[in-house]
């Protein structure tokens, strides 16, 4: 029987091209390797699931392809095949927020004077890099400031303000960003396209929302879609996995709401969270659609197709000051939920 693969893993870039969002790191390293100007370390920062460790892994791959093609793995050498089949003896990768201590770090140390048995460098990846302890981190300097020429050091952290300066300045430091919606949606178009399965444009969309930014959260959400879906992902099979509301039931909250209608709004609010909408949802939701009529009442045709006439004929109704002061609401009410003991009351 086949083993079981995650999104993550069966659709993880394997070049600089295919990754997600990230051209303005790619293009540089591409330049690097093109004109061999590596430094000794570099340093990938950013959100959780937005490349880091993929991109890391790709330029360790690629300065030691034998043939690479305008800063592009051939994967088609012996280096890269190894390390495609995950068997390359000259990359090594460790999570410091498992192998964090000095006697760690020693030992690597220890490792890096050896030459590479095939190709040109030897590179250990280090993710999480920030969670290596005070020691471990002052075990590492020397070896980080004039390592063997065969040597190159990648580290991957979320919490860049947990990096020692010491380490910041002996590094070529890369930020990654959160990867935009649109960017996240043709992604999972191609993915789709692959796995011969239909999706409606409005369920991509609220899986990149629910993303946030990250690919990977959004590989996550979208394979859990595809083991739903039956030839077709639906955006209310989406709102539903996700605990979001209609768009329609949405829009008669906020109206009344906006119209002053208090005890309407109640009841429609605690039927939705009876109903199981997670009143944190239902919130968040209450500010997207308060950002789209923003968008709608400042920017001609913005945020039509999203919530229909309806959210034009309030865009309309409602002044700039009045649509601002309902986000201010909503917001402090986001916030006061978080500390409350009856969010249902």
């Amino acid at each position: 029987m086949d083993s079981f693969l995650v999104s993550a893993r069966k659709y993880r870039p394997q070049t600089f091209e295919t990754v997600v969002g990230q051209s303005h790191i790619t293009g540089t390293l591409k330049n690097a390797i093109i004109h061999t100007q590596l430094a000794q370390a570099y340093l990938f920062c950013g959100p959780r699931g937005v490349g880091k460790t993929t991109c890391a892994r790709i330029f360790a791959k690629t300065i030691n392809c034998e043939s690479h093609i305008n800063g592009e793995a051939c994967n088609q050498c012996t280096s890269c095949i190894a390390f495609n089949e995950a068997s390359s003896l000259n990359i090594y990768e460790l999570d410091a927020a498992s192998n964090n201590s000095v006697d760690d770090i020693r030992q690597l140390v220890d490792q890096v004077r050896f030459a590479p048995q095939m190709g040109s460098f030897k590179v250990y990846i280090i993710d999480e890099v920030h969670m290596l302890s005070t020691a471990a981190f002052n075990a590492f300097l020397k070896t980080l400031e004039e390592p063997p020429l065969h040597v190159k050091f990648i580290f991957a952290t979320t919490e860049i303000r947990k990096v020692p300066l010491t380490i910041l300045s002996r590094c070529q430091r890369f930020d990654l960003r959160r990867v935009k919606s649109p960017e996240l949606v043709k992604h999972f178009k191609s993915i789709l396209a692959e796995e011969k399965i239909e999706a409606e444009e409005g369920a991509l969309m609220l899986i990149a929302d629910a993303a946030e930014g990250s690919v990977r959260d959004g590989l996550s959400i979208l394979e859990q879609a595809l083991l739903n879906a039956q030839g077709l992902i639906k955006e209310k099979d989406i709102r539903q996995m996700l605990g979001l509301l209609d768009r329609s039931q949405l829009l008669d909250l906020f109206q009344a709401l906006m119209l002053g209608k208090v005890r309407e709004a109640l009841d429609l609010a605690q039927a939705l969270c009876y109903a199981g909408s997670d009143p944190e949802n239902v919130l968040h939701d209450l500010l997207n659609l308060i950002h789209h009529i923003l968008v709608l009442k400042t920017s001609s045709g913005a945020g039509v197709s999203l919530y229909g006439d309806r959210a034009k004929t309030l865009s309309e109704q409602l002044s700039v000051p009045d649509l601002v002061r309902s986000w201010q609401i909503v917001l402090k009410g986001l916030q006061e939920l978080k500390l409350s003991v009856l969010p249902l009351q």
